[in-house]
């Protein structure tokens, strides 16, 4: 099965400041191990899809890359834009998501796309992506996932909780847990893109209560404007399950950061690329320059 989620741009609208701050950071040791195996250099055009705040734009950015950072949600993009001017890197903002490409764009080197395929329809963005991304370019899908270890016990709670407050009910959800995780394979190996690498970087590190309360509303499935009234309640419930786990707030978790390399069959990496088309003029893009055995967490 796969049947797209239904396309709601601003989904997210509402846990913009929970996911600027509370979300996990892709690691520098993961950028570093894509950059190298696809031979990216300073210059080279990526599109950074379903960017969010800027997750990925930002370091691919500081690494001398021309990105272009795309969301359907404004808020996302100011987020992104503010990261853009304090860490003093330039960057391209372009409001839209995958059902606003069109074959114009590029073309790239790289697009990324960051926790967000799921929300996608996979095989008509995959086609796209094969008109716009260039010779032995490539798409990468970063996410994360906690494995079950008894340090991420209250991962569990978290979505049990938010089961309570509809989580499970979302379509998205739902479909996991009838079918299975929906991996990225099924939809690659129907598209142009089967040459597949698969990177991982596992971190650990101490979390407060405060940081898993924050991660829970950064998420679309119980975040403020899903849970409505019930915020309040879900809040509580949620702290109440966690000191029970550990009385003085204090967790370790454990995550997998993950890069499924997706490219061509026989791409090198070396290929010539064609001068990027300037983005700023794409129809319908409102481009603005500025100065200088786990699941992945994809709710």
């Amino acid at each position: 099965m796969d049947k797209p989620v239904p396309y709601e741009p601003r989904r997210f609208q509402s846990a913009v400041p929970y996911y600027e701050r509370y979300r996990l950071a892709y690691p520098q040791r993961l950028i570093a191990r894509v950059t190298a195996l696809l031979q990216l250099a300073p210059g080279d055009a990526v599109l950074d899809l379903g960017c969010g705040p800027g997750s990925l734009s930002l370091p691919f950015a500081k690494a001398g890359m021309d990105v272009t950072a795309a969301d359907p949600e404004p808020e996302m993009l100011a987020a992104a834009k503010t990261a853009a001017l304090a860490a003093g890197v330039p960057l391209t903002l372009w409001q839209g998501g995958s059902y606003e490409l069109t074959p114009q764009m590029g073309p790239y080197r790289m697009v990324s796309i960051g926790r967000a395929f799921h929300w996608m329809d996979r095989l008509a963005t995959l086609a796209m992506l094969d008109r716009i991304i260039a010779p032995g370019g490539a798409v990468v899908f970063f996410h994360d996932a906690h494995p079950v270890l008894p340090e991420n016990e209250w991962f569990k709670v978290v979505c049990k909780v938010g089961d309570r407050y509809g989580r499970a009910a979302q379509p998205h959800i739902a479909e996991r847990k009838a079918l299975g995780h929906r991996r990225y394979e099924t939809s690659l190996y129907q598209s142009a893109f089967t040459m597949l690498d698969g990177l991982t970087v596992t971190i650990r590190q101490s979390i407060t209560e405060d940081d898993i309360v924050g991660r829970a509303f950064s998420q679309s499935t119980t975040s403020p404007e899903k849970l409505g009234a019930r915020a309040d309640d879900f809040e509580a419930e949620l702290r109440d399950r966690l000191r029970a786990l550990s009385p003085d707030g204090r967790f370790i978790e454990i995550a997998e950061m993950v890069a499924l390399v997706a490219r061509r069959p026989g791409s090198t990496g070396q290929e010539p690329v064609a001068p990027a088309y300037r983005r700023e003029a794409v129809a319908h893009a409102a481009a603005t320059q500025l100065p200088p055995s786990v699941r992945p967490n994809n709710d």
